[in-house]
Formats: structure tokens, C-alpha cells, sequence
């Protein structure tokens, strides 16, 4: 709606957002290619490839360490999942929080949790350091 900025996907008569008639504008996407920015990576067999174990760090918790093969891997990418309330964010940000003492910086990333309720999780965690960012 040019009015409200109401989106929907079919076209209507009057918008249900702002009730104006006739305000609904149609956006044509484009079907072009989008291009690739990065580099074609040739499929490698198995058994091609180096079995030695990357390089990790501590986390500064030993089961969580062992949990991961013996620390974490520079760059990798780890997903936590579990019930709601069983402590996920709270281990997450206690690892930070050790992480970061160990003099490493921090990035803390969350899809449910607001900047203050992850500032006052850490409140509670006795976590004050500058080199987590959130």
C-alpha cells in the first residue's frame, strides 16, 4: 500500500491496513540470474582428503570442550539446540565470557533474546567484558 506500506500477496481493493481504495501497488521480481560472487568448488572424494584434526582452542569448559572433539575450531560454526529453558543462552554466554577472559573477541549472536536481555542475563552471570559484542 502506497499509503501505510501494508504488503500482501494478492492484489486487494481496499488495504486492510490504512483501509484506502485502490492503494495497493503491484512490485514486479526480477527472474534474472543473480550473480555469484563466489568461486566454484570442485566435489572432492572422501578419501582424498587430509584426516588430520583441525587446530582448536579451549573454551574454557572442559565437557564442552570434549563435547566438540577437544575445543572449538577457529571459524566453524556451531548450532546449540534443545527444549526451551534448559539453558542454552546461559552456557552460550558463560563460554563467551570465558572466551573473551582468555583475551579473545566475541561475537554473540541471537534471534530471540534483545541486546538488554542478553546484557542482563550477563549481569546475572557475572559477565562484564569488552571484548564480547553483541
Amino acid at each position: 500500500c502506497h499509503e501505510c506500506g501494508y504488503e500482501t500477496p494478492k492484489w486487494l481493493g481496499k488495504c486492510p491496513g490504512c483501509s484506502a481504495w485502490n492503494s495497493l501497488l503491484e512490485e514486479s521480481i526480477s527472474n534474472k540470474p543473480l550473480r555469484r560472487t563466489a568461486e566454484r568448488v570442485a566435489a572432492i572424494p572422501l578419501n582424498q582428503l587430509s584426516a588430520e584434526d583441525s587446530p582448536r582452542f579451549s573454551s574454557g569448559l572442559s565437557e564442552f570442550d570434549r563435547v566438540l572433539g577437544g575445543g572449538i575450531v577457529p571459524g566453524s560454526l556451531i548450532l546449540l539446540g534443545g527444549d526451551p529453558g534448559i539453558g542454552k543462552s546461559t552456557l552460550l554466554l558463560q563460554v563467551a565470557g570465558l572466551i573473551a577472559a582468555a583475551g579473545k573477541r566475541v561475537l554473540y549472536l541471537s534471534g530471540e533474546e534483545s541486546l538488554q536481555q542478553i546484557r542482563l542475563r550477563a549481569s546475572r552471570l557475572g559477565i562484564n567484558n569488552d571484548m564480547i559484542f553483541l
